[in-house]
């Protein structure tokens, strides 16, 4: 009795730290990017104050820039893209290292499915069409927000509910790049399974090959063990633990979205507007019904938690492939190391501070021994070495439950010829967010990582336009 009662102590103890550690980190986000944007805004106020919104329409056969594809950085969970938290990057401005670089903000805690969805036509203009079957089993509405033609010729923070399409001539002839950090990997994969599948109605002409290359920044490819530790059930990988890390968020999550407070979700927003979780719409006890779970995406699954999981990213990537034309790249951070056989942190001080804890956790992680294990042939020690948010063996490549083409990188000069229709992944010593927002903190290492993204990138597209054969890629 002694015993579950430090074991109970113990476990609010650490609830309380990690919570109050993501609070403070989101407030300090936060609070720094209304501290930068609020100069601007009030510059923008004073001179701008007659200014009329213009928009500029565009020729949709044209491309901004030299016909070259876009780049397009597709954030993890929690994130944003352009146009959100004002002035803050999510990708610490490494959008600004090439001509053609898109920067979606897609939903922070929506489900991989639903990602995708808006991804595509945040790309190809019109209304996001989540699919019949998948809304009425989701429970949410059918349409989203709608990408327009055109663009803000004088942009302004505060009119962010107006969307435009960014690369309406995408197809085969007009490939895209597709660089995705954590969960973003993931949307990658499942919009091209889509595009493969000819999912979108209206575009029966679509095909993998509508994109050139994919490059994961710490890929979510196969879930994390972190799951389970902030409040996922190892039994099915689906629902919450009565008190947990992601039950407070979840909580936090509906009054946010219940609110629905216009100048909040201008600048932040979860994503899951289609789910009509307005005061407007589902009224006081609709609010109780969410918090209760029996409403929203936490009551059919449809969020992004799940598909984190083992157990989730093993469904997913049974319906997706790797295909022979496209390249594929992944970066694997990590932040442990082998000490008298023990996996721990691998310092203090190049950790950030709200992942020290994790990565701790992480490496210590056993699945619990009266549940089934996720797969067959699971072993505790494989998934040890983590980056505080994902396990290592997650970011290399696709492996459950079938483990696609792989080849390690060792050396830079070993990706000078690759070859597409295989994952290729190097190891680098690194947090979950070493390589987003905040540039400082990663120093040279990150203007090296990109810069060879771009580059690599803006090869592919050189190859196939010349129409040459990729050479035999060097043994790893």
């Amino acid at each position: 009795m002694i015993r579950w009662w430090w074991v109970s102590a113990f476990q609010l103890a650490e609830l309380f730290v990690s919570s109050m550690v993501h609070l403070l980190y989101g407030f300090y986000v936060y609070s720094t990017a209304v501290a930068g944007d609020l100069p601007q805004a009030l510059s923008d106020r004073i001179f701008k104050a007659n200014a009329s919104l213009e928009v500029k329409r565009q020729d949709p056969s044209k491309t901004n820039v030299d016909d070259l594809p876009p780049i397009v950085l597709v954030h993890g969970i929690f994130g944003f893209g352009k146009g959100k938290f004002g002035s803050v990057s999510y990708f610490a401005g490494a959008e600004k290292k090439d001509e053609r670089v898109l920067v979606p903000d897609l939903g922070s805690l929506t489900s991989i499915y639903d990602r995708a969805r808006e991804l595509f036509y945040y790309l190809k203009g019109g209304r996001v069409d989540y699919g019949e079957e998948h809304s009425k089993a989701s429970g949410h509405s059918q349409f989203g927000r709608l990408y327009e033609q055109g663009k803000l010729k004088f942009p302004c923070p505060l009119l962010l509910f107006m969307c435009f399409r960014h690369y309406p001539e995408w197809d085969a002839d007009h490939p895209i790049h597709i660089v995705g950090h954590s969960a973003g990997a993931q949307v990658a994969r499942v919009l091209q399974q889509m595009l493969a599948d000819k999912a979108f109605k209206g575009y029966e002409n679509t095909s993998e090959n509508w994109v050139l290359s994919i490059t994961a920044l710490s890929g979510a490819f196969n879930g994390t063990t972190r799951t389970y530790l902030d409040g996922m059930l190892p039994e099915d990988g689906r629902n919450l633990k009565p008190l947990c890390l992601l039950q407070l968020l979840r909580l936090g999550v509906v009054i946010y979205d219940w609110l629905d407070i216009p100048l909040l979700k201008a600048y932040y927003n979860f994503g899951f507007d289609h789910f009509n979780l307005s005061w407007r719409n589902v009224g006081l006890w609709g609010l109780v019904d969410c918090l209760l779970g029996n409403a929203g995406p936490w009551a059919t699954g449809d969020w992004i938690l799940p598909d984190l999981t083992i157990q989730g990213a093993m469904k997913l990537n049974s319906s997706l492939q790797t295909f022979p034309n496209t390249f594929y790249f992944s970066y694997v951070t990590k932040r442990t190391r082998k000490f008298l056989g023990v996996t721990v942190p691998s310092g203090i001080l190049s950790i950030h501070p709200m992942l020290f804890l994790r990565v701790l956790q992480m490496s210590l992680y056993r699945h619990p021994i009266d549940v089934p294990p996720p797969y067959k042939g699971y072993r505790d020690e494989d998934w040890l070495d983590n980056d505080g948010a994902l396990n290592t063996i997650s970011m290399t490549h696709p492996r459950l439950p079938v483990e696609h083409l792989s080849c390690r990188v060792l050396n830079d000069s070993e990706c000078l010829s690759l070859q597409p229709g295989i994952w290729y992944y190097k190891i680098v010593e690194g947090d979950h967010i070493l390589f987003i927002l905040n540039r400082e903190r990663a120093g040279v290492e990150f203007d090296v990582l990109y810069d060879s993204i771009f580059e690599r990138c803006r090869k592919h597209i050189l190859k196939k336009t010349t129409q040459t054969i990729p050479n035999q890629a060097t043994n790893a």
